[in-house]
């Protein structure tokens, strides 16, 4: 399947900012199997002191950039062609709860892909003994890991309403439980909350969904901006398995990768800092279109 993705991101300051340095991630990822970038162009206005494109720890496309000159506003802007590959049929081979944790604990890898640096705490998602309690409960007929992340996205999806102005970027995930509604990012962090309260490894996947449906069916939510998702470990016989609980539905030929990480904080689509004395306005546009 191939799209076109196009993605505008602009900041407005009430002052003069400079001093600025910034990483971005918001360029499609070119993964072997899952999905390939046939072209793609970042334009950043205005043009930057410094541009420096890196890979971070878990090997996501970075481009750091850096102002010395005062600016009054920023426009970050990708178009891409991207084809995306149809997944794999999924057949549960995943161990139990039990059988996850003795893998786990026989695992030596500590590469940027090891379940390990998925397991605890991070950044934006701590110990949350109440999503816990219900996780535990959503997944008491679980037989498989599998089957538990399944049942914790499907339920998730259930139990939150999509509300755009429910919450903030930076809105935390007990908050986000409480209120029992927000965006993807939240559906997300509260999925990842769940997944590894269980001892499932579970982290954050950033990027793309396409925004035209299929005829008769609904608009997927999430789709105007920068969509997020959760993938989990499930055993050393299937691997990452990604799910997006926004929608209730796997991640699939609709979901476009950008980045990989933890949580929100590792991934954020554009993170850094700058130097002004006044507050900034944002906005996003995204489109994704298919075109064969």
């Amino acid at each position: 399947m191939l799209y076109d993705v196009s993605l505008t991101i602009t900041y407005e300051y009430d002052t003069a900012a400079d001093a600025g340095r910034h990483v971005l991630r918001i360029v499609p990822a070119d993964l072997p199997g899952e999905q390939r970038v046939i072209a793609s162009s970042l334009s950043i206005k205005p043009e930057p002191t410094e541009r420096i494109t890196r890979r971070d720890f878990f090997d996501n496309a970075c481009v750091e950039i850096a102002y010395d000159a005062p600016l009054t506003e920023t426009e970050f802007r990708v178009t891409a062609r991207v084809e995306r590959f149809e997944p794999v049929p999924v057949f549960d081979v995943s161990p139990s709860l039990e059988g996850l944790y003795q893998e786990l604990a026989n695992l030596g890898a500590i590469d940027n892909t090891a379940p390990h640096h998925f397991r605890f705490s991070s950044e934006r998602v701590g110990h949350h003994p109440e999503i816990v309690a219900w996780a535990r409960e959503t997944t008491a007929g679980a037989r498989t890991a599998y089957a538990a992340a399944q049942a914790i996205c499907d339920a998730v999806h259930r139990d939150l309403t999509f509300d755009p102005e429910a919450t903030m970027v930076d809105t935390a995930v007990d908050e986000a439980w409480k209120l029992k509604r927000g965006v993807c990012q939240d559906f997300t962090h509260i999925s990842i909350a769940a997944l590894r309260g269980l001892g499932i490894p579970a982290g954050y996947v950033s990027g793309y969904l396409r925004t035209i449906p299929p005829e008769g069916e609904p608009k997927l939510e999430g789709a105007d901006a920068m969509h997020a998702w959760v993938r989990a470990w499930c055993g050393s016989d299937m691997g990452w398995m990604e799910f997006d609980p926004t929608n209730a539905m796997p991640a699939g030929l609709d979901h476009i990768v950008v980045a990989r990480g933890r949580d929100y904080f590792d991934l954020a689509p554009v993170k850094g800092a700058m130097r002004t004395a006044g507050s900034q306005k944002t906005k996003q546009a995204v489109d994704v279109e298919e075109v064969g």
